[in-house]
């Protein structure tokens, strides 16, 4: 075993032996970005996107992280210790990698008091803020598309309600126009994030909406790349086969991506020169990754609960959820998309099985079951309404549907007990779960899921009814056996 090391700035000569360190100075570097939302998949994706500039040689971008919850507090003392360094694993079938990243310079902790977090959005070297707040961390009514004040996610203490008080004091201050990425997966995240930021920002002021309309750029962006979340044996791990000690660790697979749109306000990071797509039209892209990657793994997390798996390489070591991964994309997802430019459709699919199949991270199930309220409609729910629209298959989605819906009653194929994982909306959701035991279509009466559209369709309502009554009377195996026969 080797000798135990913090990871601290100092160290880094002693462990460069044994794990890539960055040779920058990081003192130097600009502090161009700031981030909301620090979690493992913004040190996984943007936060290795500009570690690589640093390294080869760019000193205009770097990250101040920030987190506006209570929560937050365990990131800013595991980074604080750090001094923002931290560890990325990278696991694939036949590699694994582990590199030290200084991308991040700084973390500031907005709870309680936001004032810090409010400075740094107002400093002329802030020419891009950036958001991994969850697909349900926007204050927008769901299925309507506009702000909503009510939202829990809206107000002076939440993540735009502090974006706008900066916006607002760098209006005052003349600091200069400013860019806004989302990098959550929502679709069309940048028009999201416009929405949401102008509605905190009328509520404040009008002139200052206005002003934001002019002076601020939210350009759309599709992000890719799994990470699980760290777990003590990944720390273990890390300290057994380099001797570092890092508070918190970020494990990925080799696999990522990014396609933003040409939309800046102020400067951008060059990132033509990295593996990133820079283009006018994100939306083929998009529709691409959240339907197949995205829905892919979302009908396969609840149908896998239910069959007793708890990670994602282990699901698709069953030939039966396997093939119905693959019948979903082909027959169901894929042909909803439209062309994306300079992509092979199908090989990105093979690439996703391959991916979904990496043991070397070994996904979490839990974790993509985690909100299914706010993915299923951004994920799943367009596949079925162009399905619906052409007269195509929709059996397979509802069956996702249909496991969704036993996940939330809480009852596996063995009899076992579910705890559901963590949803804004849980308890509405299990309500209408619930409801469905008596009648399946009554789970189609869950309207801050299902528009009328759909719940008014008689296709849906047969196909829906039809799976959770498998579900329900023989089992998920059956159910998938059947629906892939049909």
């Amino acid at each position: 075993m080797q000798h135990g090391v913090f990871l601290r700035p100092e160290v880094l000569p002693e462990i460069s032996d044994r794990v890539e360190v960055p040779t920058y100075d990081r003192s130097r570097l600009r502090r161009s970005i700031l981030h909301i939302g620090v979690g493992g998949f913004h040190r996984s994706h943007l936060g290795s996107y500009v570690d690589d500039l640093c390294r080869a040689g760019h000193r205009d971008w770097s990250i101040v992280g920030s987190g506006v919850l209570p929560a937050d507090a365990a990131m800013a003392s595991a980074l604080g210790g750090q001094e923002c360094l931290y560890s990325l694993i990278l696991r694939g079938p036949d590699l694994t990698q582990v590199a030290i990243i200084g991308s991040i310079v700084d973390y500031i902790h907005a709870h309680p008091n936001p004032t810090r977090l409010v400075e740094q959005i107002s400093h002329p070297d802030t020419q891009m803020v950036s958001l991994t707040v969850t697909e349900g961390g926007y204050p927008i009514e769901e299925g309507k598309g506009r702000y909503d004040p009510e939202s829990p996610m809206a107000g002076r203490a939440s993540a735009f309600g502090i974006l706008v008080a900066g916006l607002a004091l760098r209006r005052a201050r003349n600091a200069g126009p400013l860019s806004v990425v989302s990098c959550d997966n929502i679709v069309s995240n940048g028009d999201v994030a416009r929405t949401a930021t102008l509605g905190e920002a009328e509520n404040v002021d009008p002139a200052l909406a206005a002003w934001v309309e002019l002076e601020v750029a939210f350009p759309n962006s599709m992000v890719d790349r799994i990470t699980p979340a760290t777990t003590d044996a990944d720390r273990e791990w890390l300290f057994t086969e380099t001797g570092v000690v890092d508070a918190w660790p970020v494990v990925a697979e080799p696999f990522r991506q990014w396609v933003i749109e040409d939309t800046f306000a102020a400067g951008r990071p060059p990132l033509e020169d990295l593996d990133v797509v820079v283009t006018s039209d994100v939306e083929p892209y998009e529709q691409m990754k959240l339907r197949l990657l995205n829905g892919a793994h979302s009908v396969l997390a609840y149908l896998a609960a239910l069959r007793g798996y708890d990670q994602v390489h282990t699901a698709m070591s069953d030939p039966l959820l396997r093939r119905y991964i693959r019948a979903f994309l082909d027959d169901e997802a894929a042909p909803t998309l439209p062309a994306v430019p300079g992509i092979d459709v199908e090989d990105y699919k093979t690439t996703i099985i391959g991916r979904f199949s990496n043991g070397a991270i070994a996904d979490q199930i839990s974790r993509l079951c985690r909100d299914g309220s706010a993915k299923l409609p951004k994920f799943v729910l367009p596949i079925l309404r162009d399905q619906l629209r052409r007269g195509g298959p929709i059996g397979l989605s509802a069956l996702g549907l249909a496991g969704w819906c036993q996940y939330l009653v809480g009852v596996a194929d063995d009899g076992s007990v579910i705890e559901p994982a963590a949803d804004p909306h849980l308890e509405t959701a299990r309500h209408h779960a619930r409801a469905s035991l008596t009648e399946p279509a009554r789970f189609l009466d869950y309207r801050a899921v299902f528009d009328d559209d759909l719940a008014g369709n008689r296709r849906l309502i047969s196909a829906l009814s039809e799976a959770l009554t498998s579900v329900r009377s023989r089992g998920t195996q059956p159910a998938l056996e059947s629906a892939l026969s049909s």
